[in-house]
């Protein structure tokens, strides 16, 4: 299959299949990408890195949904950060993945289903949402190539909103399965036209087709601008049809028999109460066979990353290349005695793997920190030097993490939102800082004794040297020009009072003293 990219403007009928080498789209870059500076803060104009999002279909964590991807966590895992906390906002394909799409939550991007009625692909989602996606933004405003190939959205095709004729905008090259998982007996979108697929393995198995043209796209891309691939593989969504060469794999492997496997879920919602428990002997062989089809789906998933990293590196751009993988959405195999599904507010559904590996990553890393889908978005505009107040996503940048080095903590969120001012004297050399935090916590350092800033000397420090130096932090921080020059002169008038430097945390900074004749 050989790649074709969209005409400016996305397809039209009649329209040429390639950008001309005078397209206005490409004149108009260089003012466009005034608003993406590169992931070190470099101009535009320098090598940006390029980005891969792979996205599996219902892949759990908590089930040992990772297991047979071997390939994939020594490929990507090994050689960066697993974040062992990755949570999705909705245990749903459509919603998950509108989540990803625009870093927002259900309840800002109103997908609630996987139907139209639930604004899954609808039309009030392609004119409100789509428009402000992240690779939207990063086609129109940071000049990237975008890439899709695989399950967009499960009603994408739907005739009563636009068909396979649609092309969301932002996507250069767009290779998009009509509705939800399929492996064989398929159609796709190619840049809006429909390509129907049958049953040959050799040139209709999904996983395959989406792994070849991934490859097409890496050598016939062009190599003025970076990229953005997101490939999202029908797998080890239903029905599970696993490749010929795997499906007499992980013949002795059974759903885990955990704790929560076959066990009445008391004083749970009544969703959960309406299961049968125990399971008949013909429920526990279904979902058996379903968990090790599931794993048997992967294995193609695995080796499509391989031959993507390879290519990368043979290409020369895997050094430049960040790659997430992750799922959207978790899983369940009889757990609670529910057999098989996902949708439910437990950790087996609502939590997915996610590795990262890629420039200033360093190898073999695990993260516990809390993240979500939501956050994918913001990150990759990150890495794009796009800034995020720019955008209405709900989501926060991991790329601070990401670059972190091992056994780091976070040194760049709100946690870390503080003010400091520093006095020094022919004895003192003093520094106060307060946190603007739910703690609203003081450190103070005299650098003169304590260089090495060991001891925070706060509750032992004089109370009329502390409400100075927080008299004048105050002044620093409502200071403009002139004021700024001759900060928080002490005033004789007024006597510190150390209960008002602890106001409640968000309310408007107030003056934390009060006067009194000396």
């Amino acid at each position: 299959m050989r790649l074709l990219p969209l005409a400016p403007g996305g397809p039209r009928r009649g329209s040429p299949r390639h950008l001309p080498s005078c397209s206005p789209l490409l004149l108009l870059l260089p003012l466009l990408l005034g608003g993406c500076l590169g992931v070190s803060g470099a101009a535009a104009g320098s090598r940006r890195p390029n980005v891969v999002l792979l996205l599996t279909d219902d892949q759990d964590e908590v089930l040992g949904g990772m297991t047979p991807l071997k390939k994939t966590k020594a490929l990507i895992g090994e050689m960066g950060m697993t974040f062992s906390s990755a949570y999705v906002p909705s245990a749903l394909c459509c919603p998950s993945r509108a989540s990803i799409l625009t870093g927002k939550y259900p309840h800002n991007h109103h997908v609630v289903n996987n139907t139209l009625e639930g604004n899954c692909s609808s039309k009030s989602w392609q004119k409100i949402q789509e428009p402000n996606t992240f690779p939207a933004i990063l086609r129109s405003m940071c000049g990237y190539q975008t890439f899709f190939a695989g399950k967009y959205l499960n009603e994408y095709g739907a005739p009563d909103a636009g068909g396979l004729e649609h092309v969301p905008l932002g996507w250069s090259y767009w290779y998009a399965l009509e509705k939800n998982s399929k492996y064989y007996n398929y159609t796709l979108s190619i840049n809006g036209k429909a390509r129907k697929h049958g049953e040959n393995y050799s040139v209709d198995y999904l996983t395959d087709v989406l792994a070849n043209v991934s490859l097409d796209f890496l050598d016939y891309k062009s190599n003025s601008e970076p990229f953005f691939m997101m490939i999202s593989t029908p797998a080890p969504h239903s029905p599970w049809t696993a490749a010929p060469q795997y499906q007499k794999t992980f013949q002795n492997v059974f759903a885990p028999r955990n704790k929560n496997f076959n066990i009445h879920g008391t004083n749970k919602h009544w969703l959960i109460r309406q299961a049968k428990t125990p399971m008949t002997n013909s429920s526990i062989q279904f979902l058996d066979n379903a968990f090790r089809k599931r794993w048997q789906t992967l294995l193609s998933v695995d080796d499509l990353v391989e031959k993507l990293v390879k290519r990368l590196e043979f290409n020369g751009e895997l050094n430049n290349t960040y790659i997430f993988y992750t799922s959207d959405n978790g899983y369940h195999t009889g757990q609670f005695s529910l057999p098989i599904d996902k949708r439910q507010l437990y950790e087996f559904d609502i939590k997915v793997p996610l590795l990262v590996r890629g420039p200033g990553i360093k190898p073999n890393q695990t993260s516990k920190m809390l993240v979500a889908n939501i956050d994918l978005g913001p990150t990759i505009l990150d890495i794009a030097g796009y800034s995020l107040n720019k955008t209405q996503m709900d989501g926060m940048s991991l790329l601070p993490i990401l670059q972190c080095f091992p056994d780091c903590v976070c040194e760049d969120a709100y946690n870390n939102t503080y003010a400091c001012v520093r006095t020094t004297t022919a004895l003192w050399n003093l520094q106060y800082c307060e946190f603007d935090d739910q703690e609203v916590f003081v450190e103070v350092y005299n650098l003169t004794a304590d260089p090495e800033q060991i001891t925070n000397i706060a509750k032992s420090i004089d109370p009329e040297i502390l409400g100075k130096m927080n008299y004048r932090l105050m002044m620093l921080q409502s200071c403009s020009g002139p004021t700024c020059r001759t900060p928080g002169v002490f005033d004789p008038g007024y006597r510190f009072d150390p209960r008002l430097m602890f106001n409640n945390h968000g309310s408007v900074r107030t003056r934390r003293f009060s006067k009194h004749p000396l």
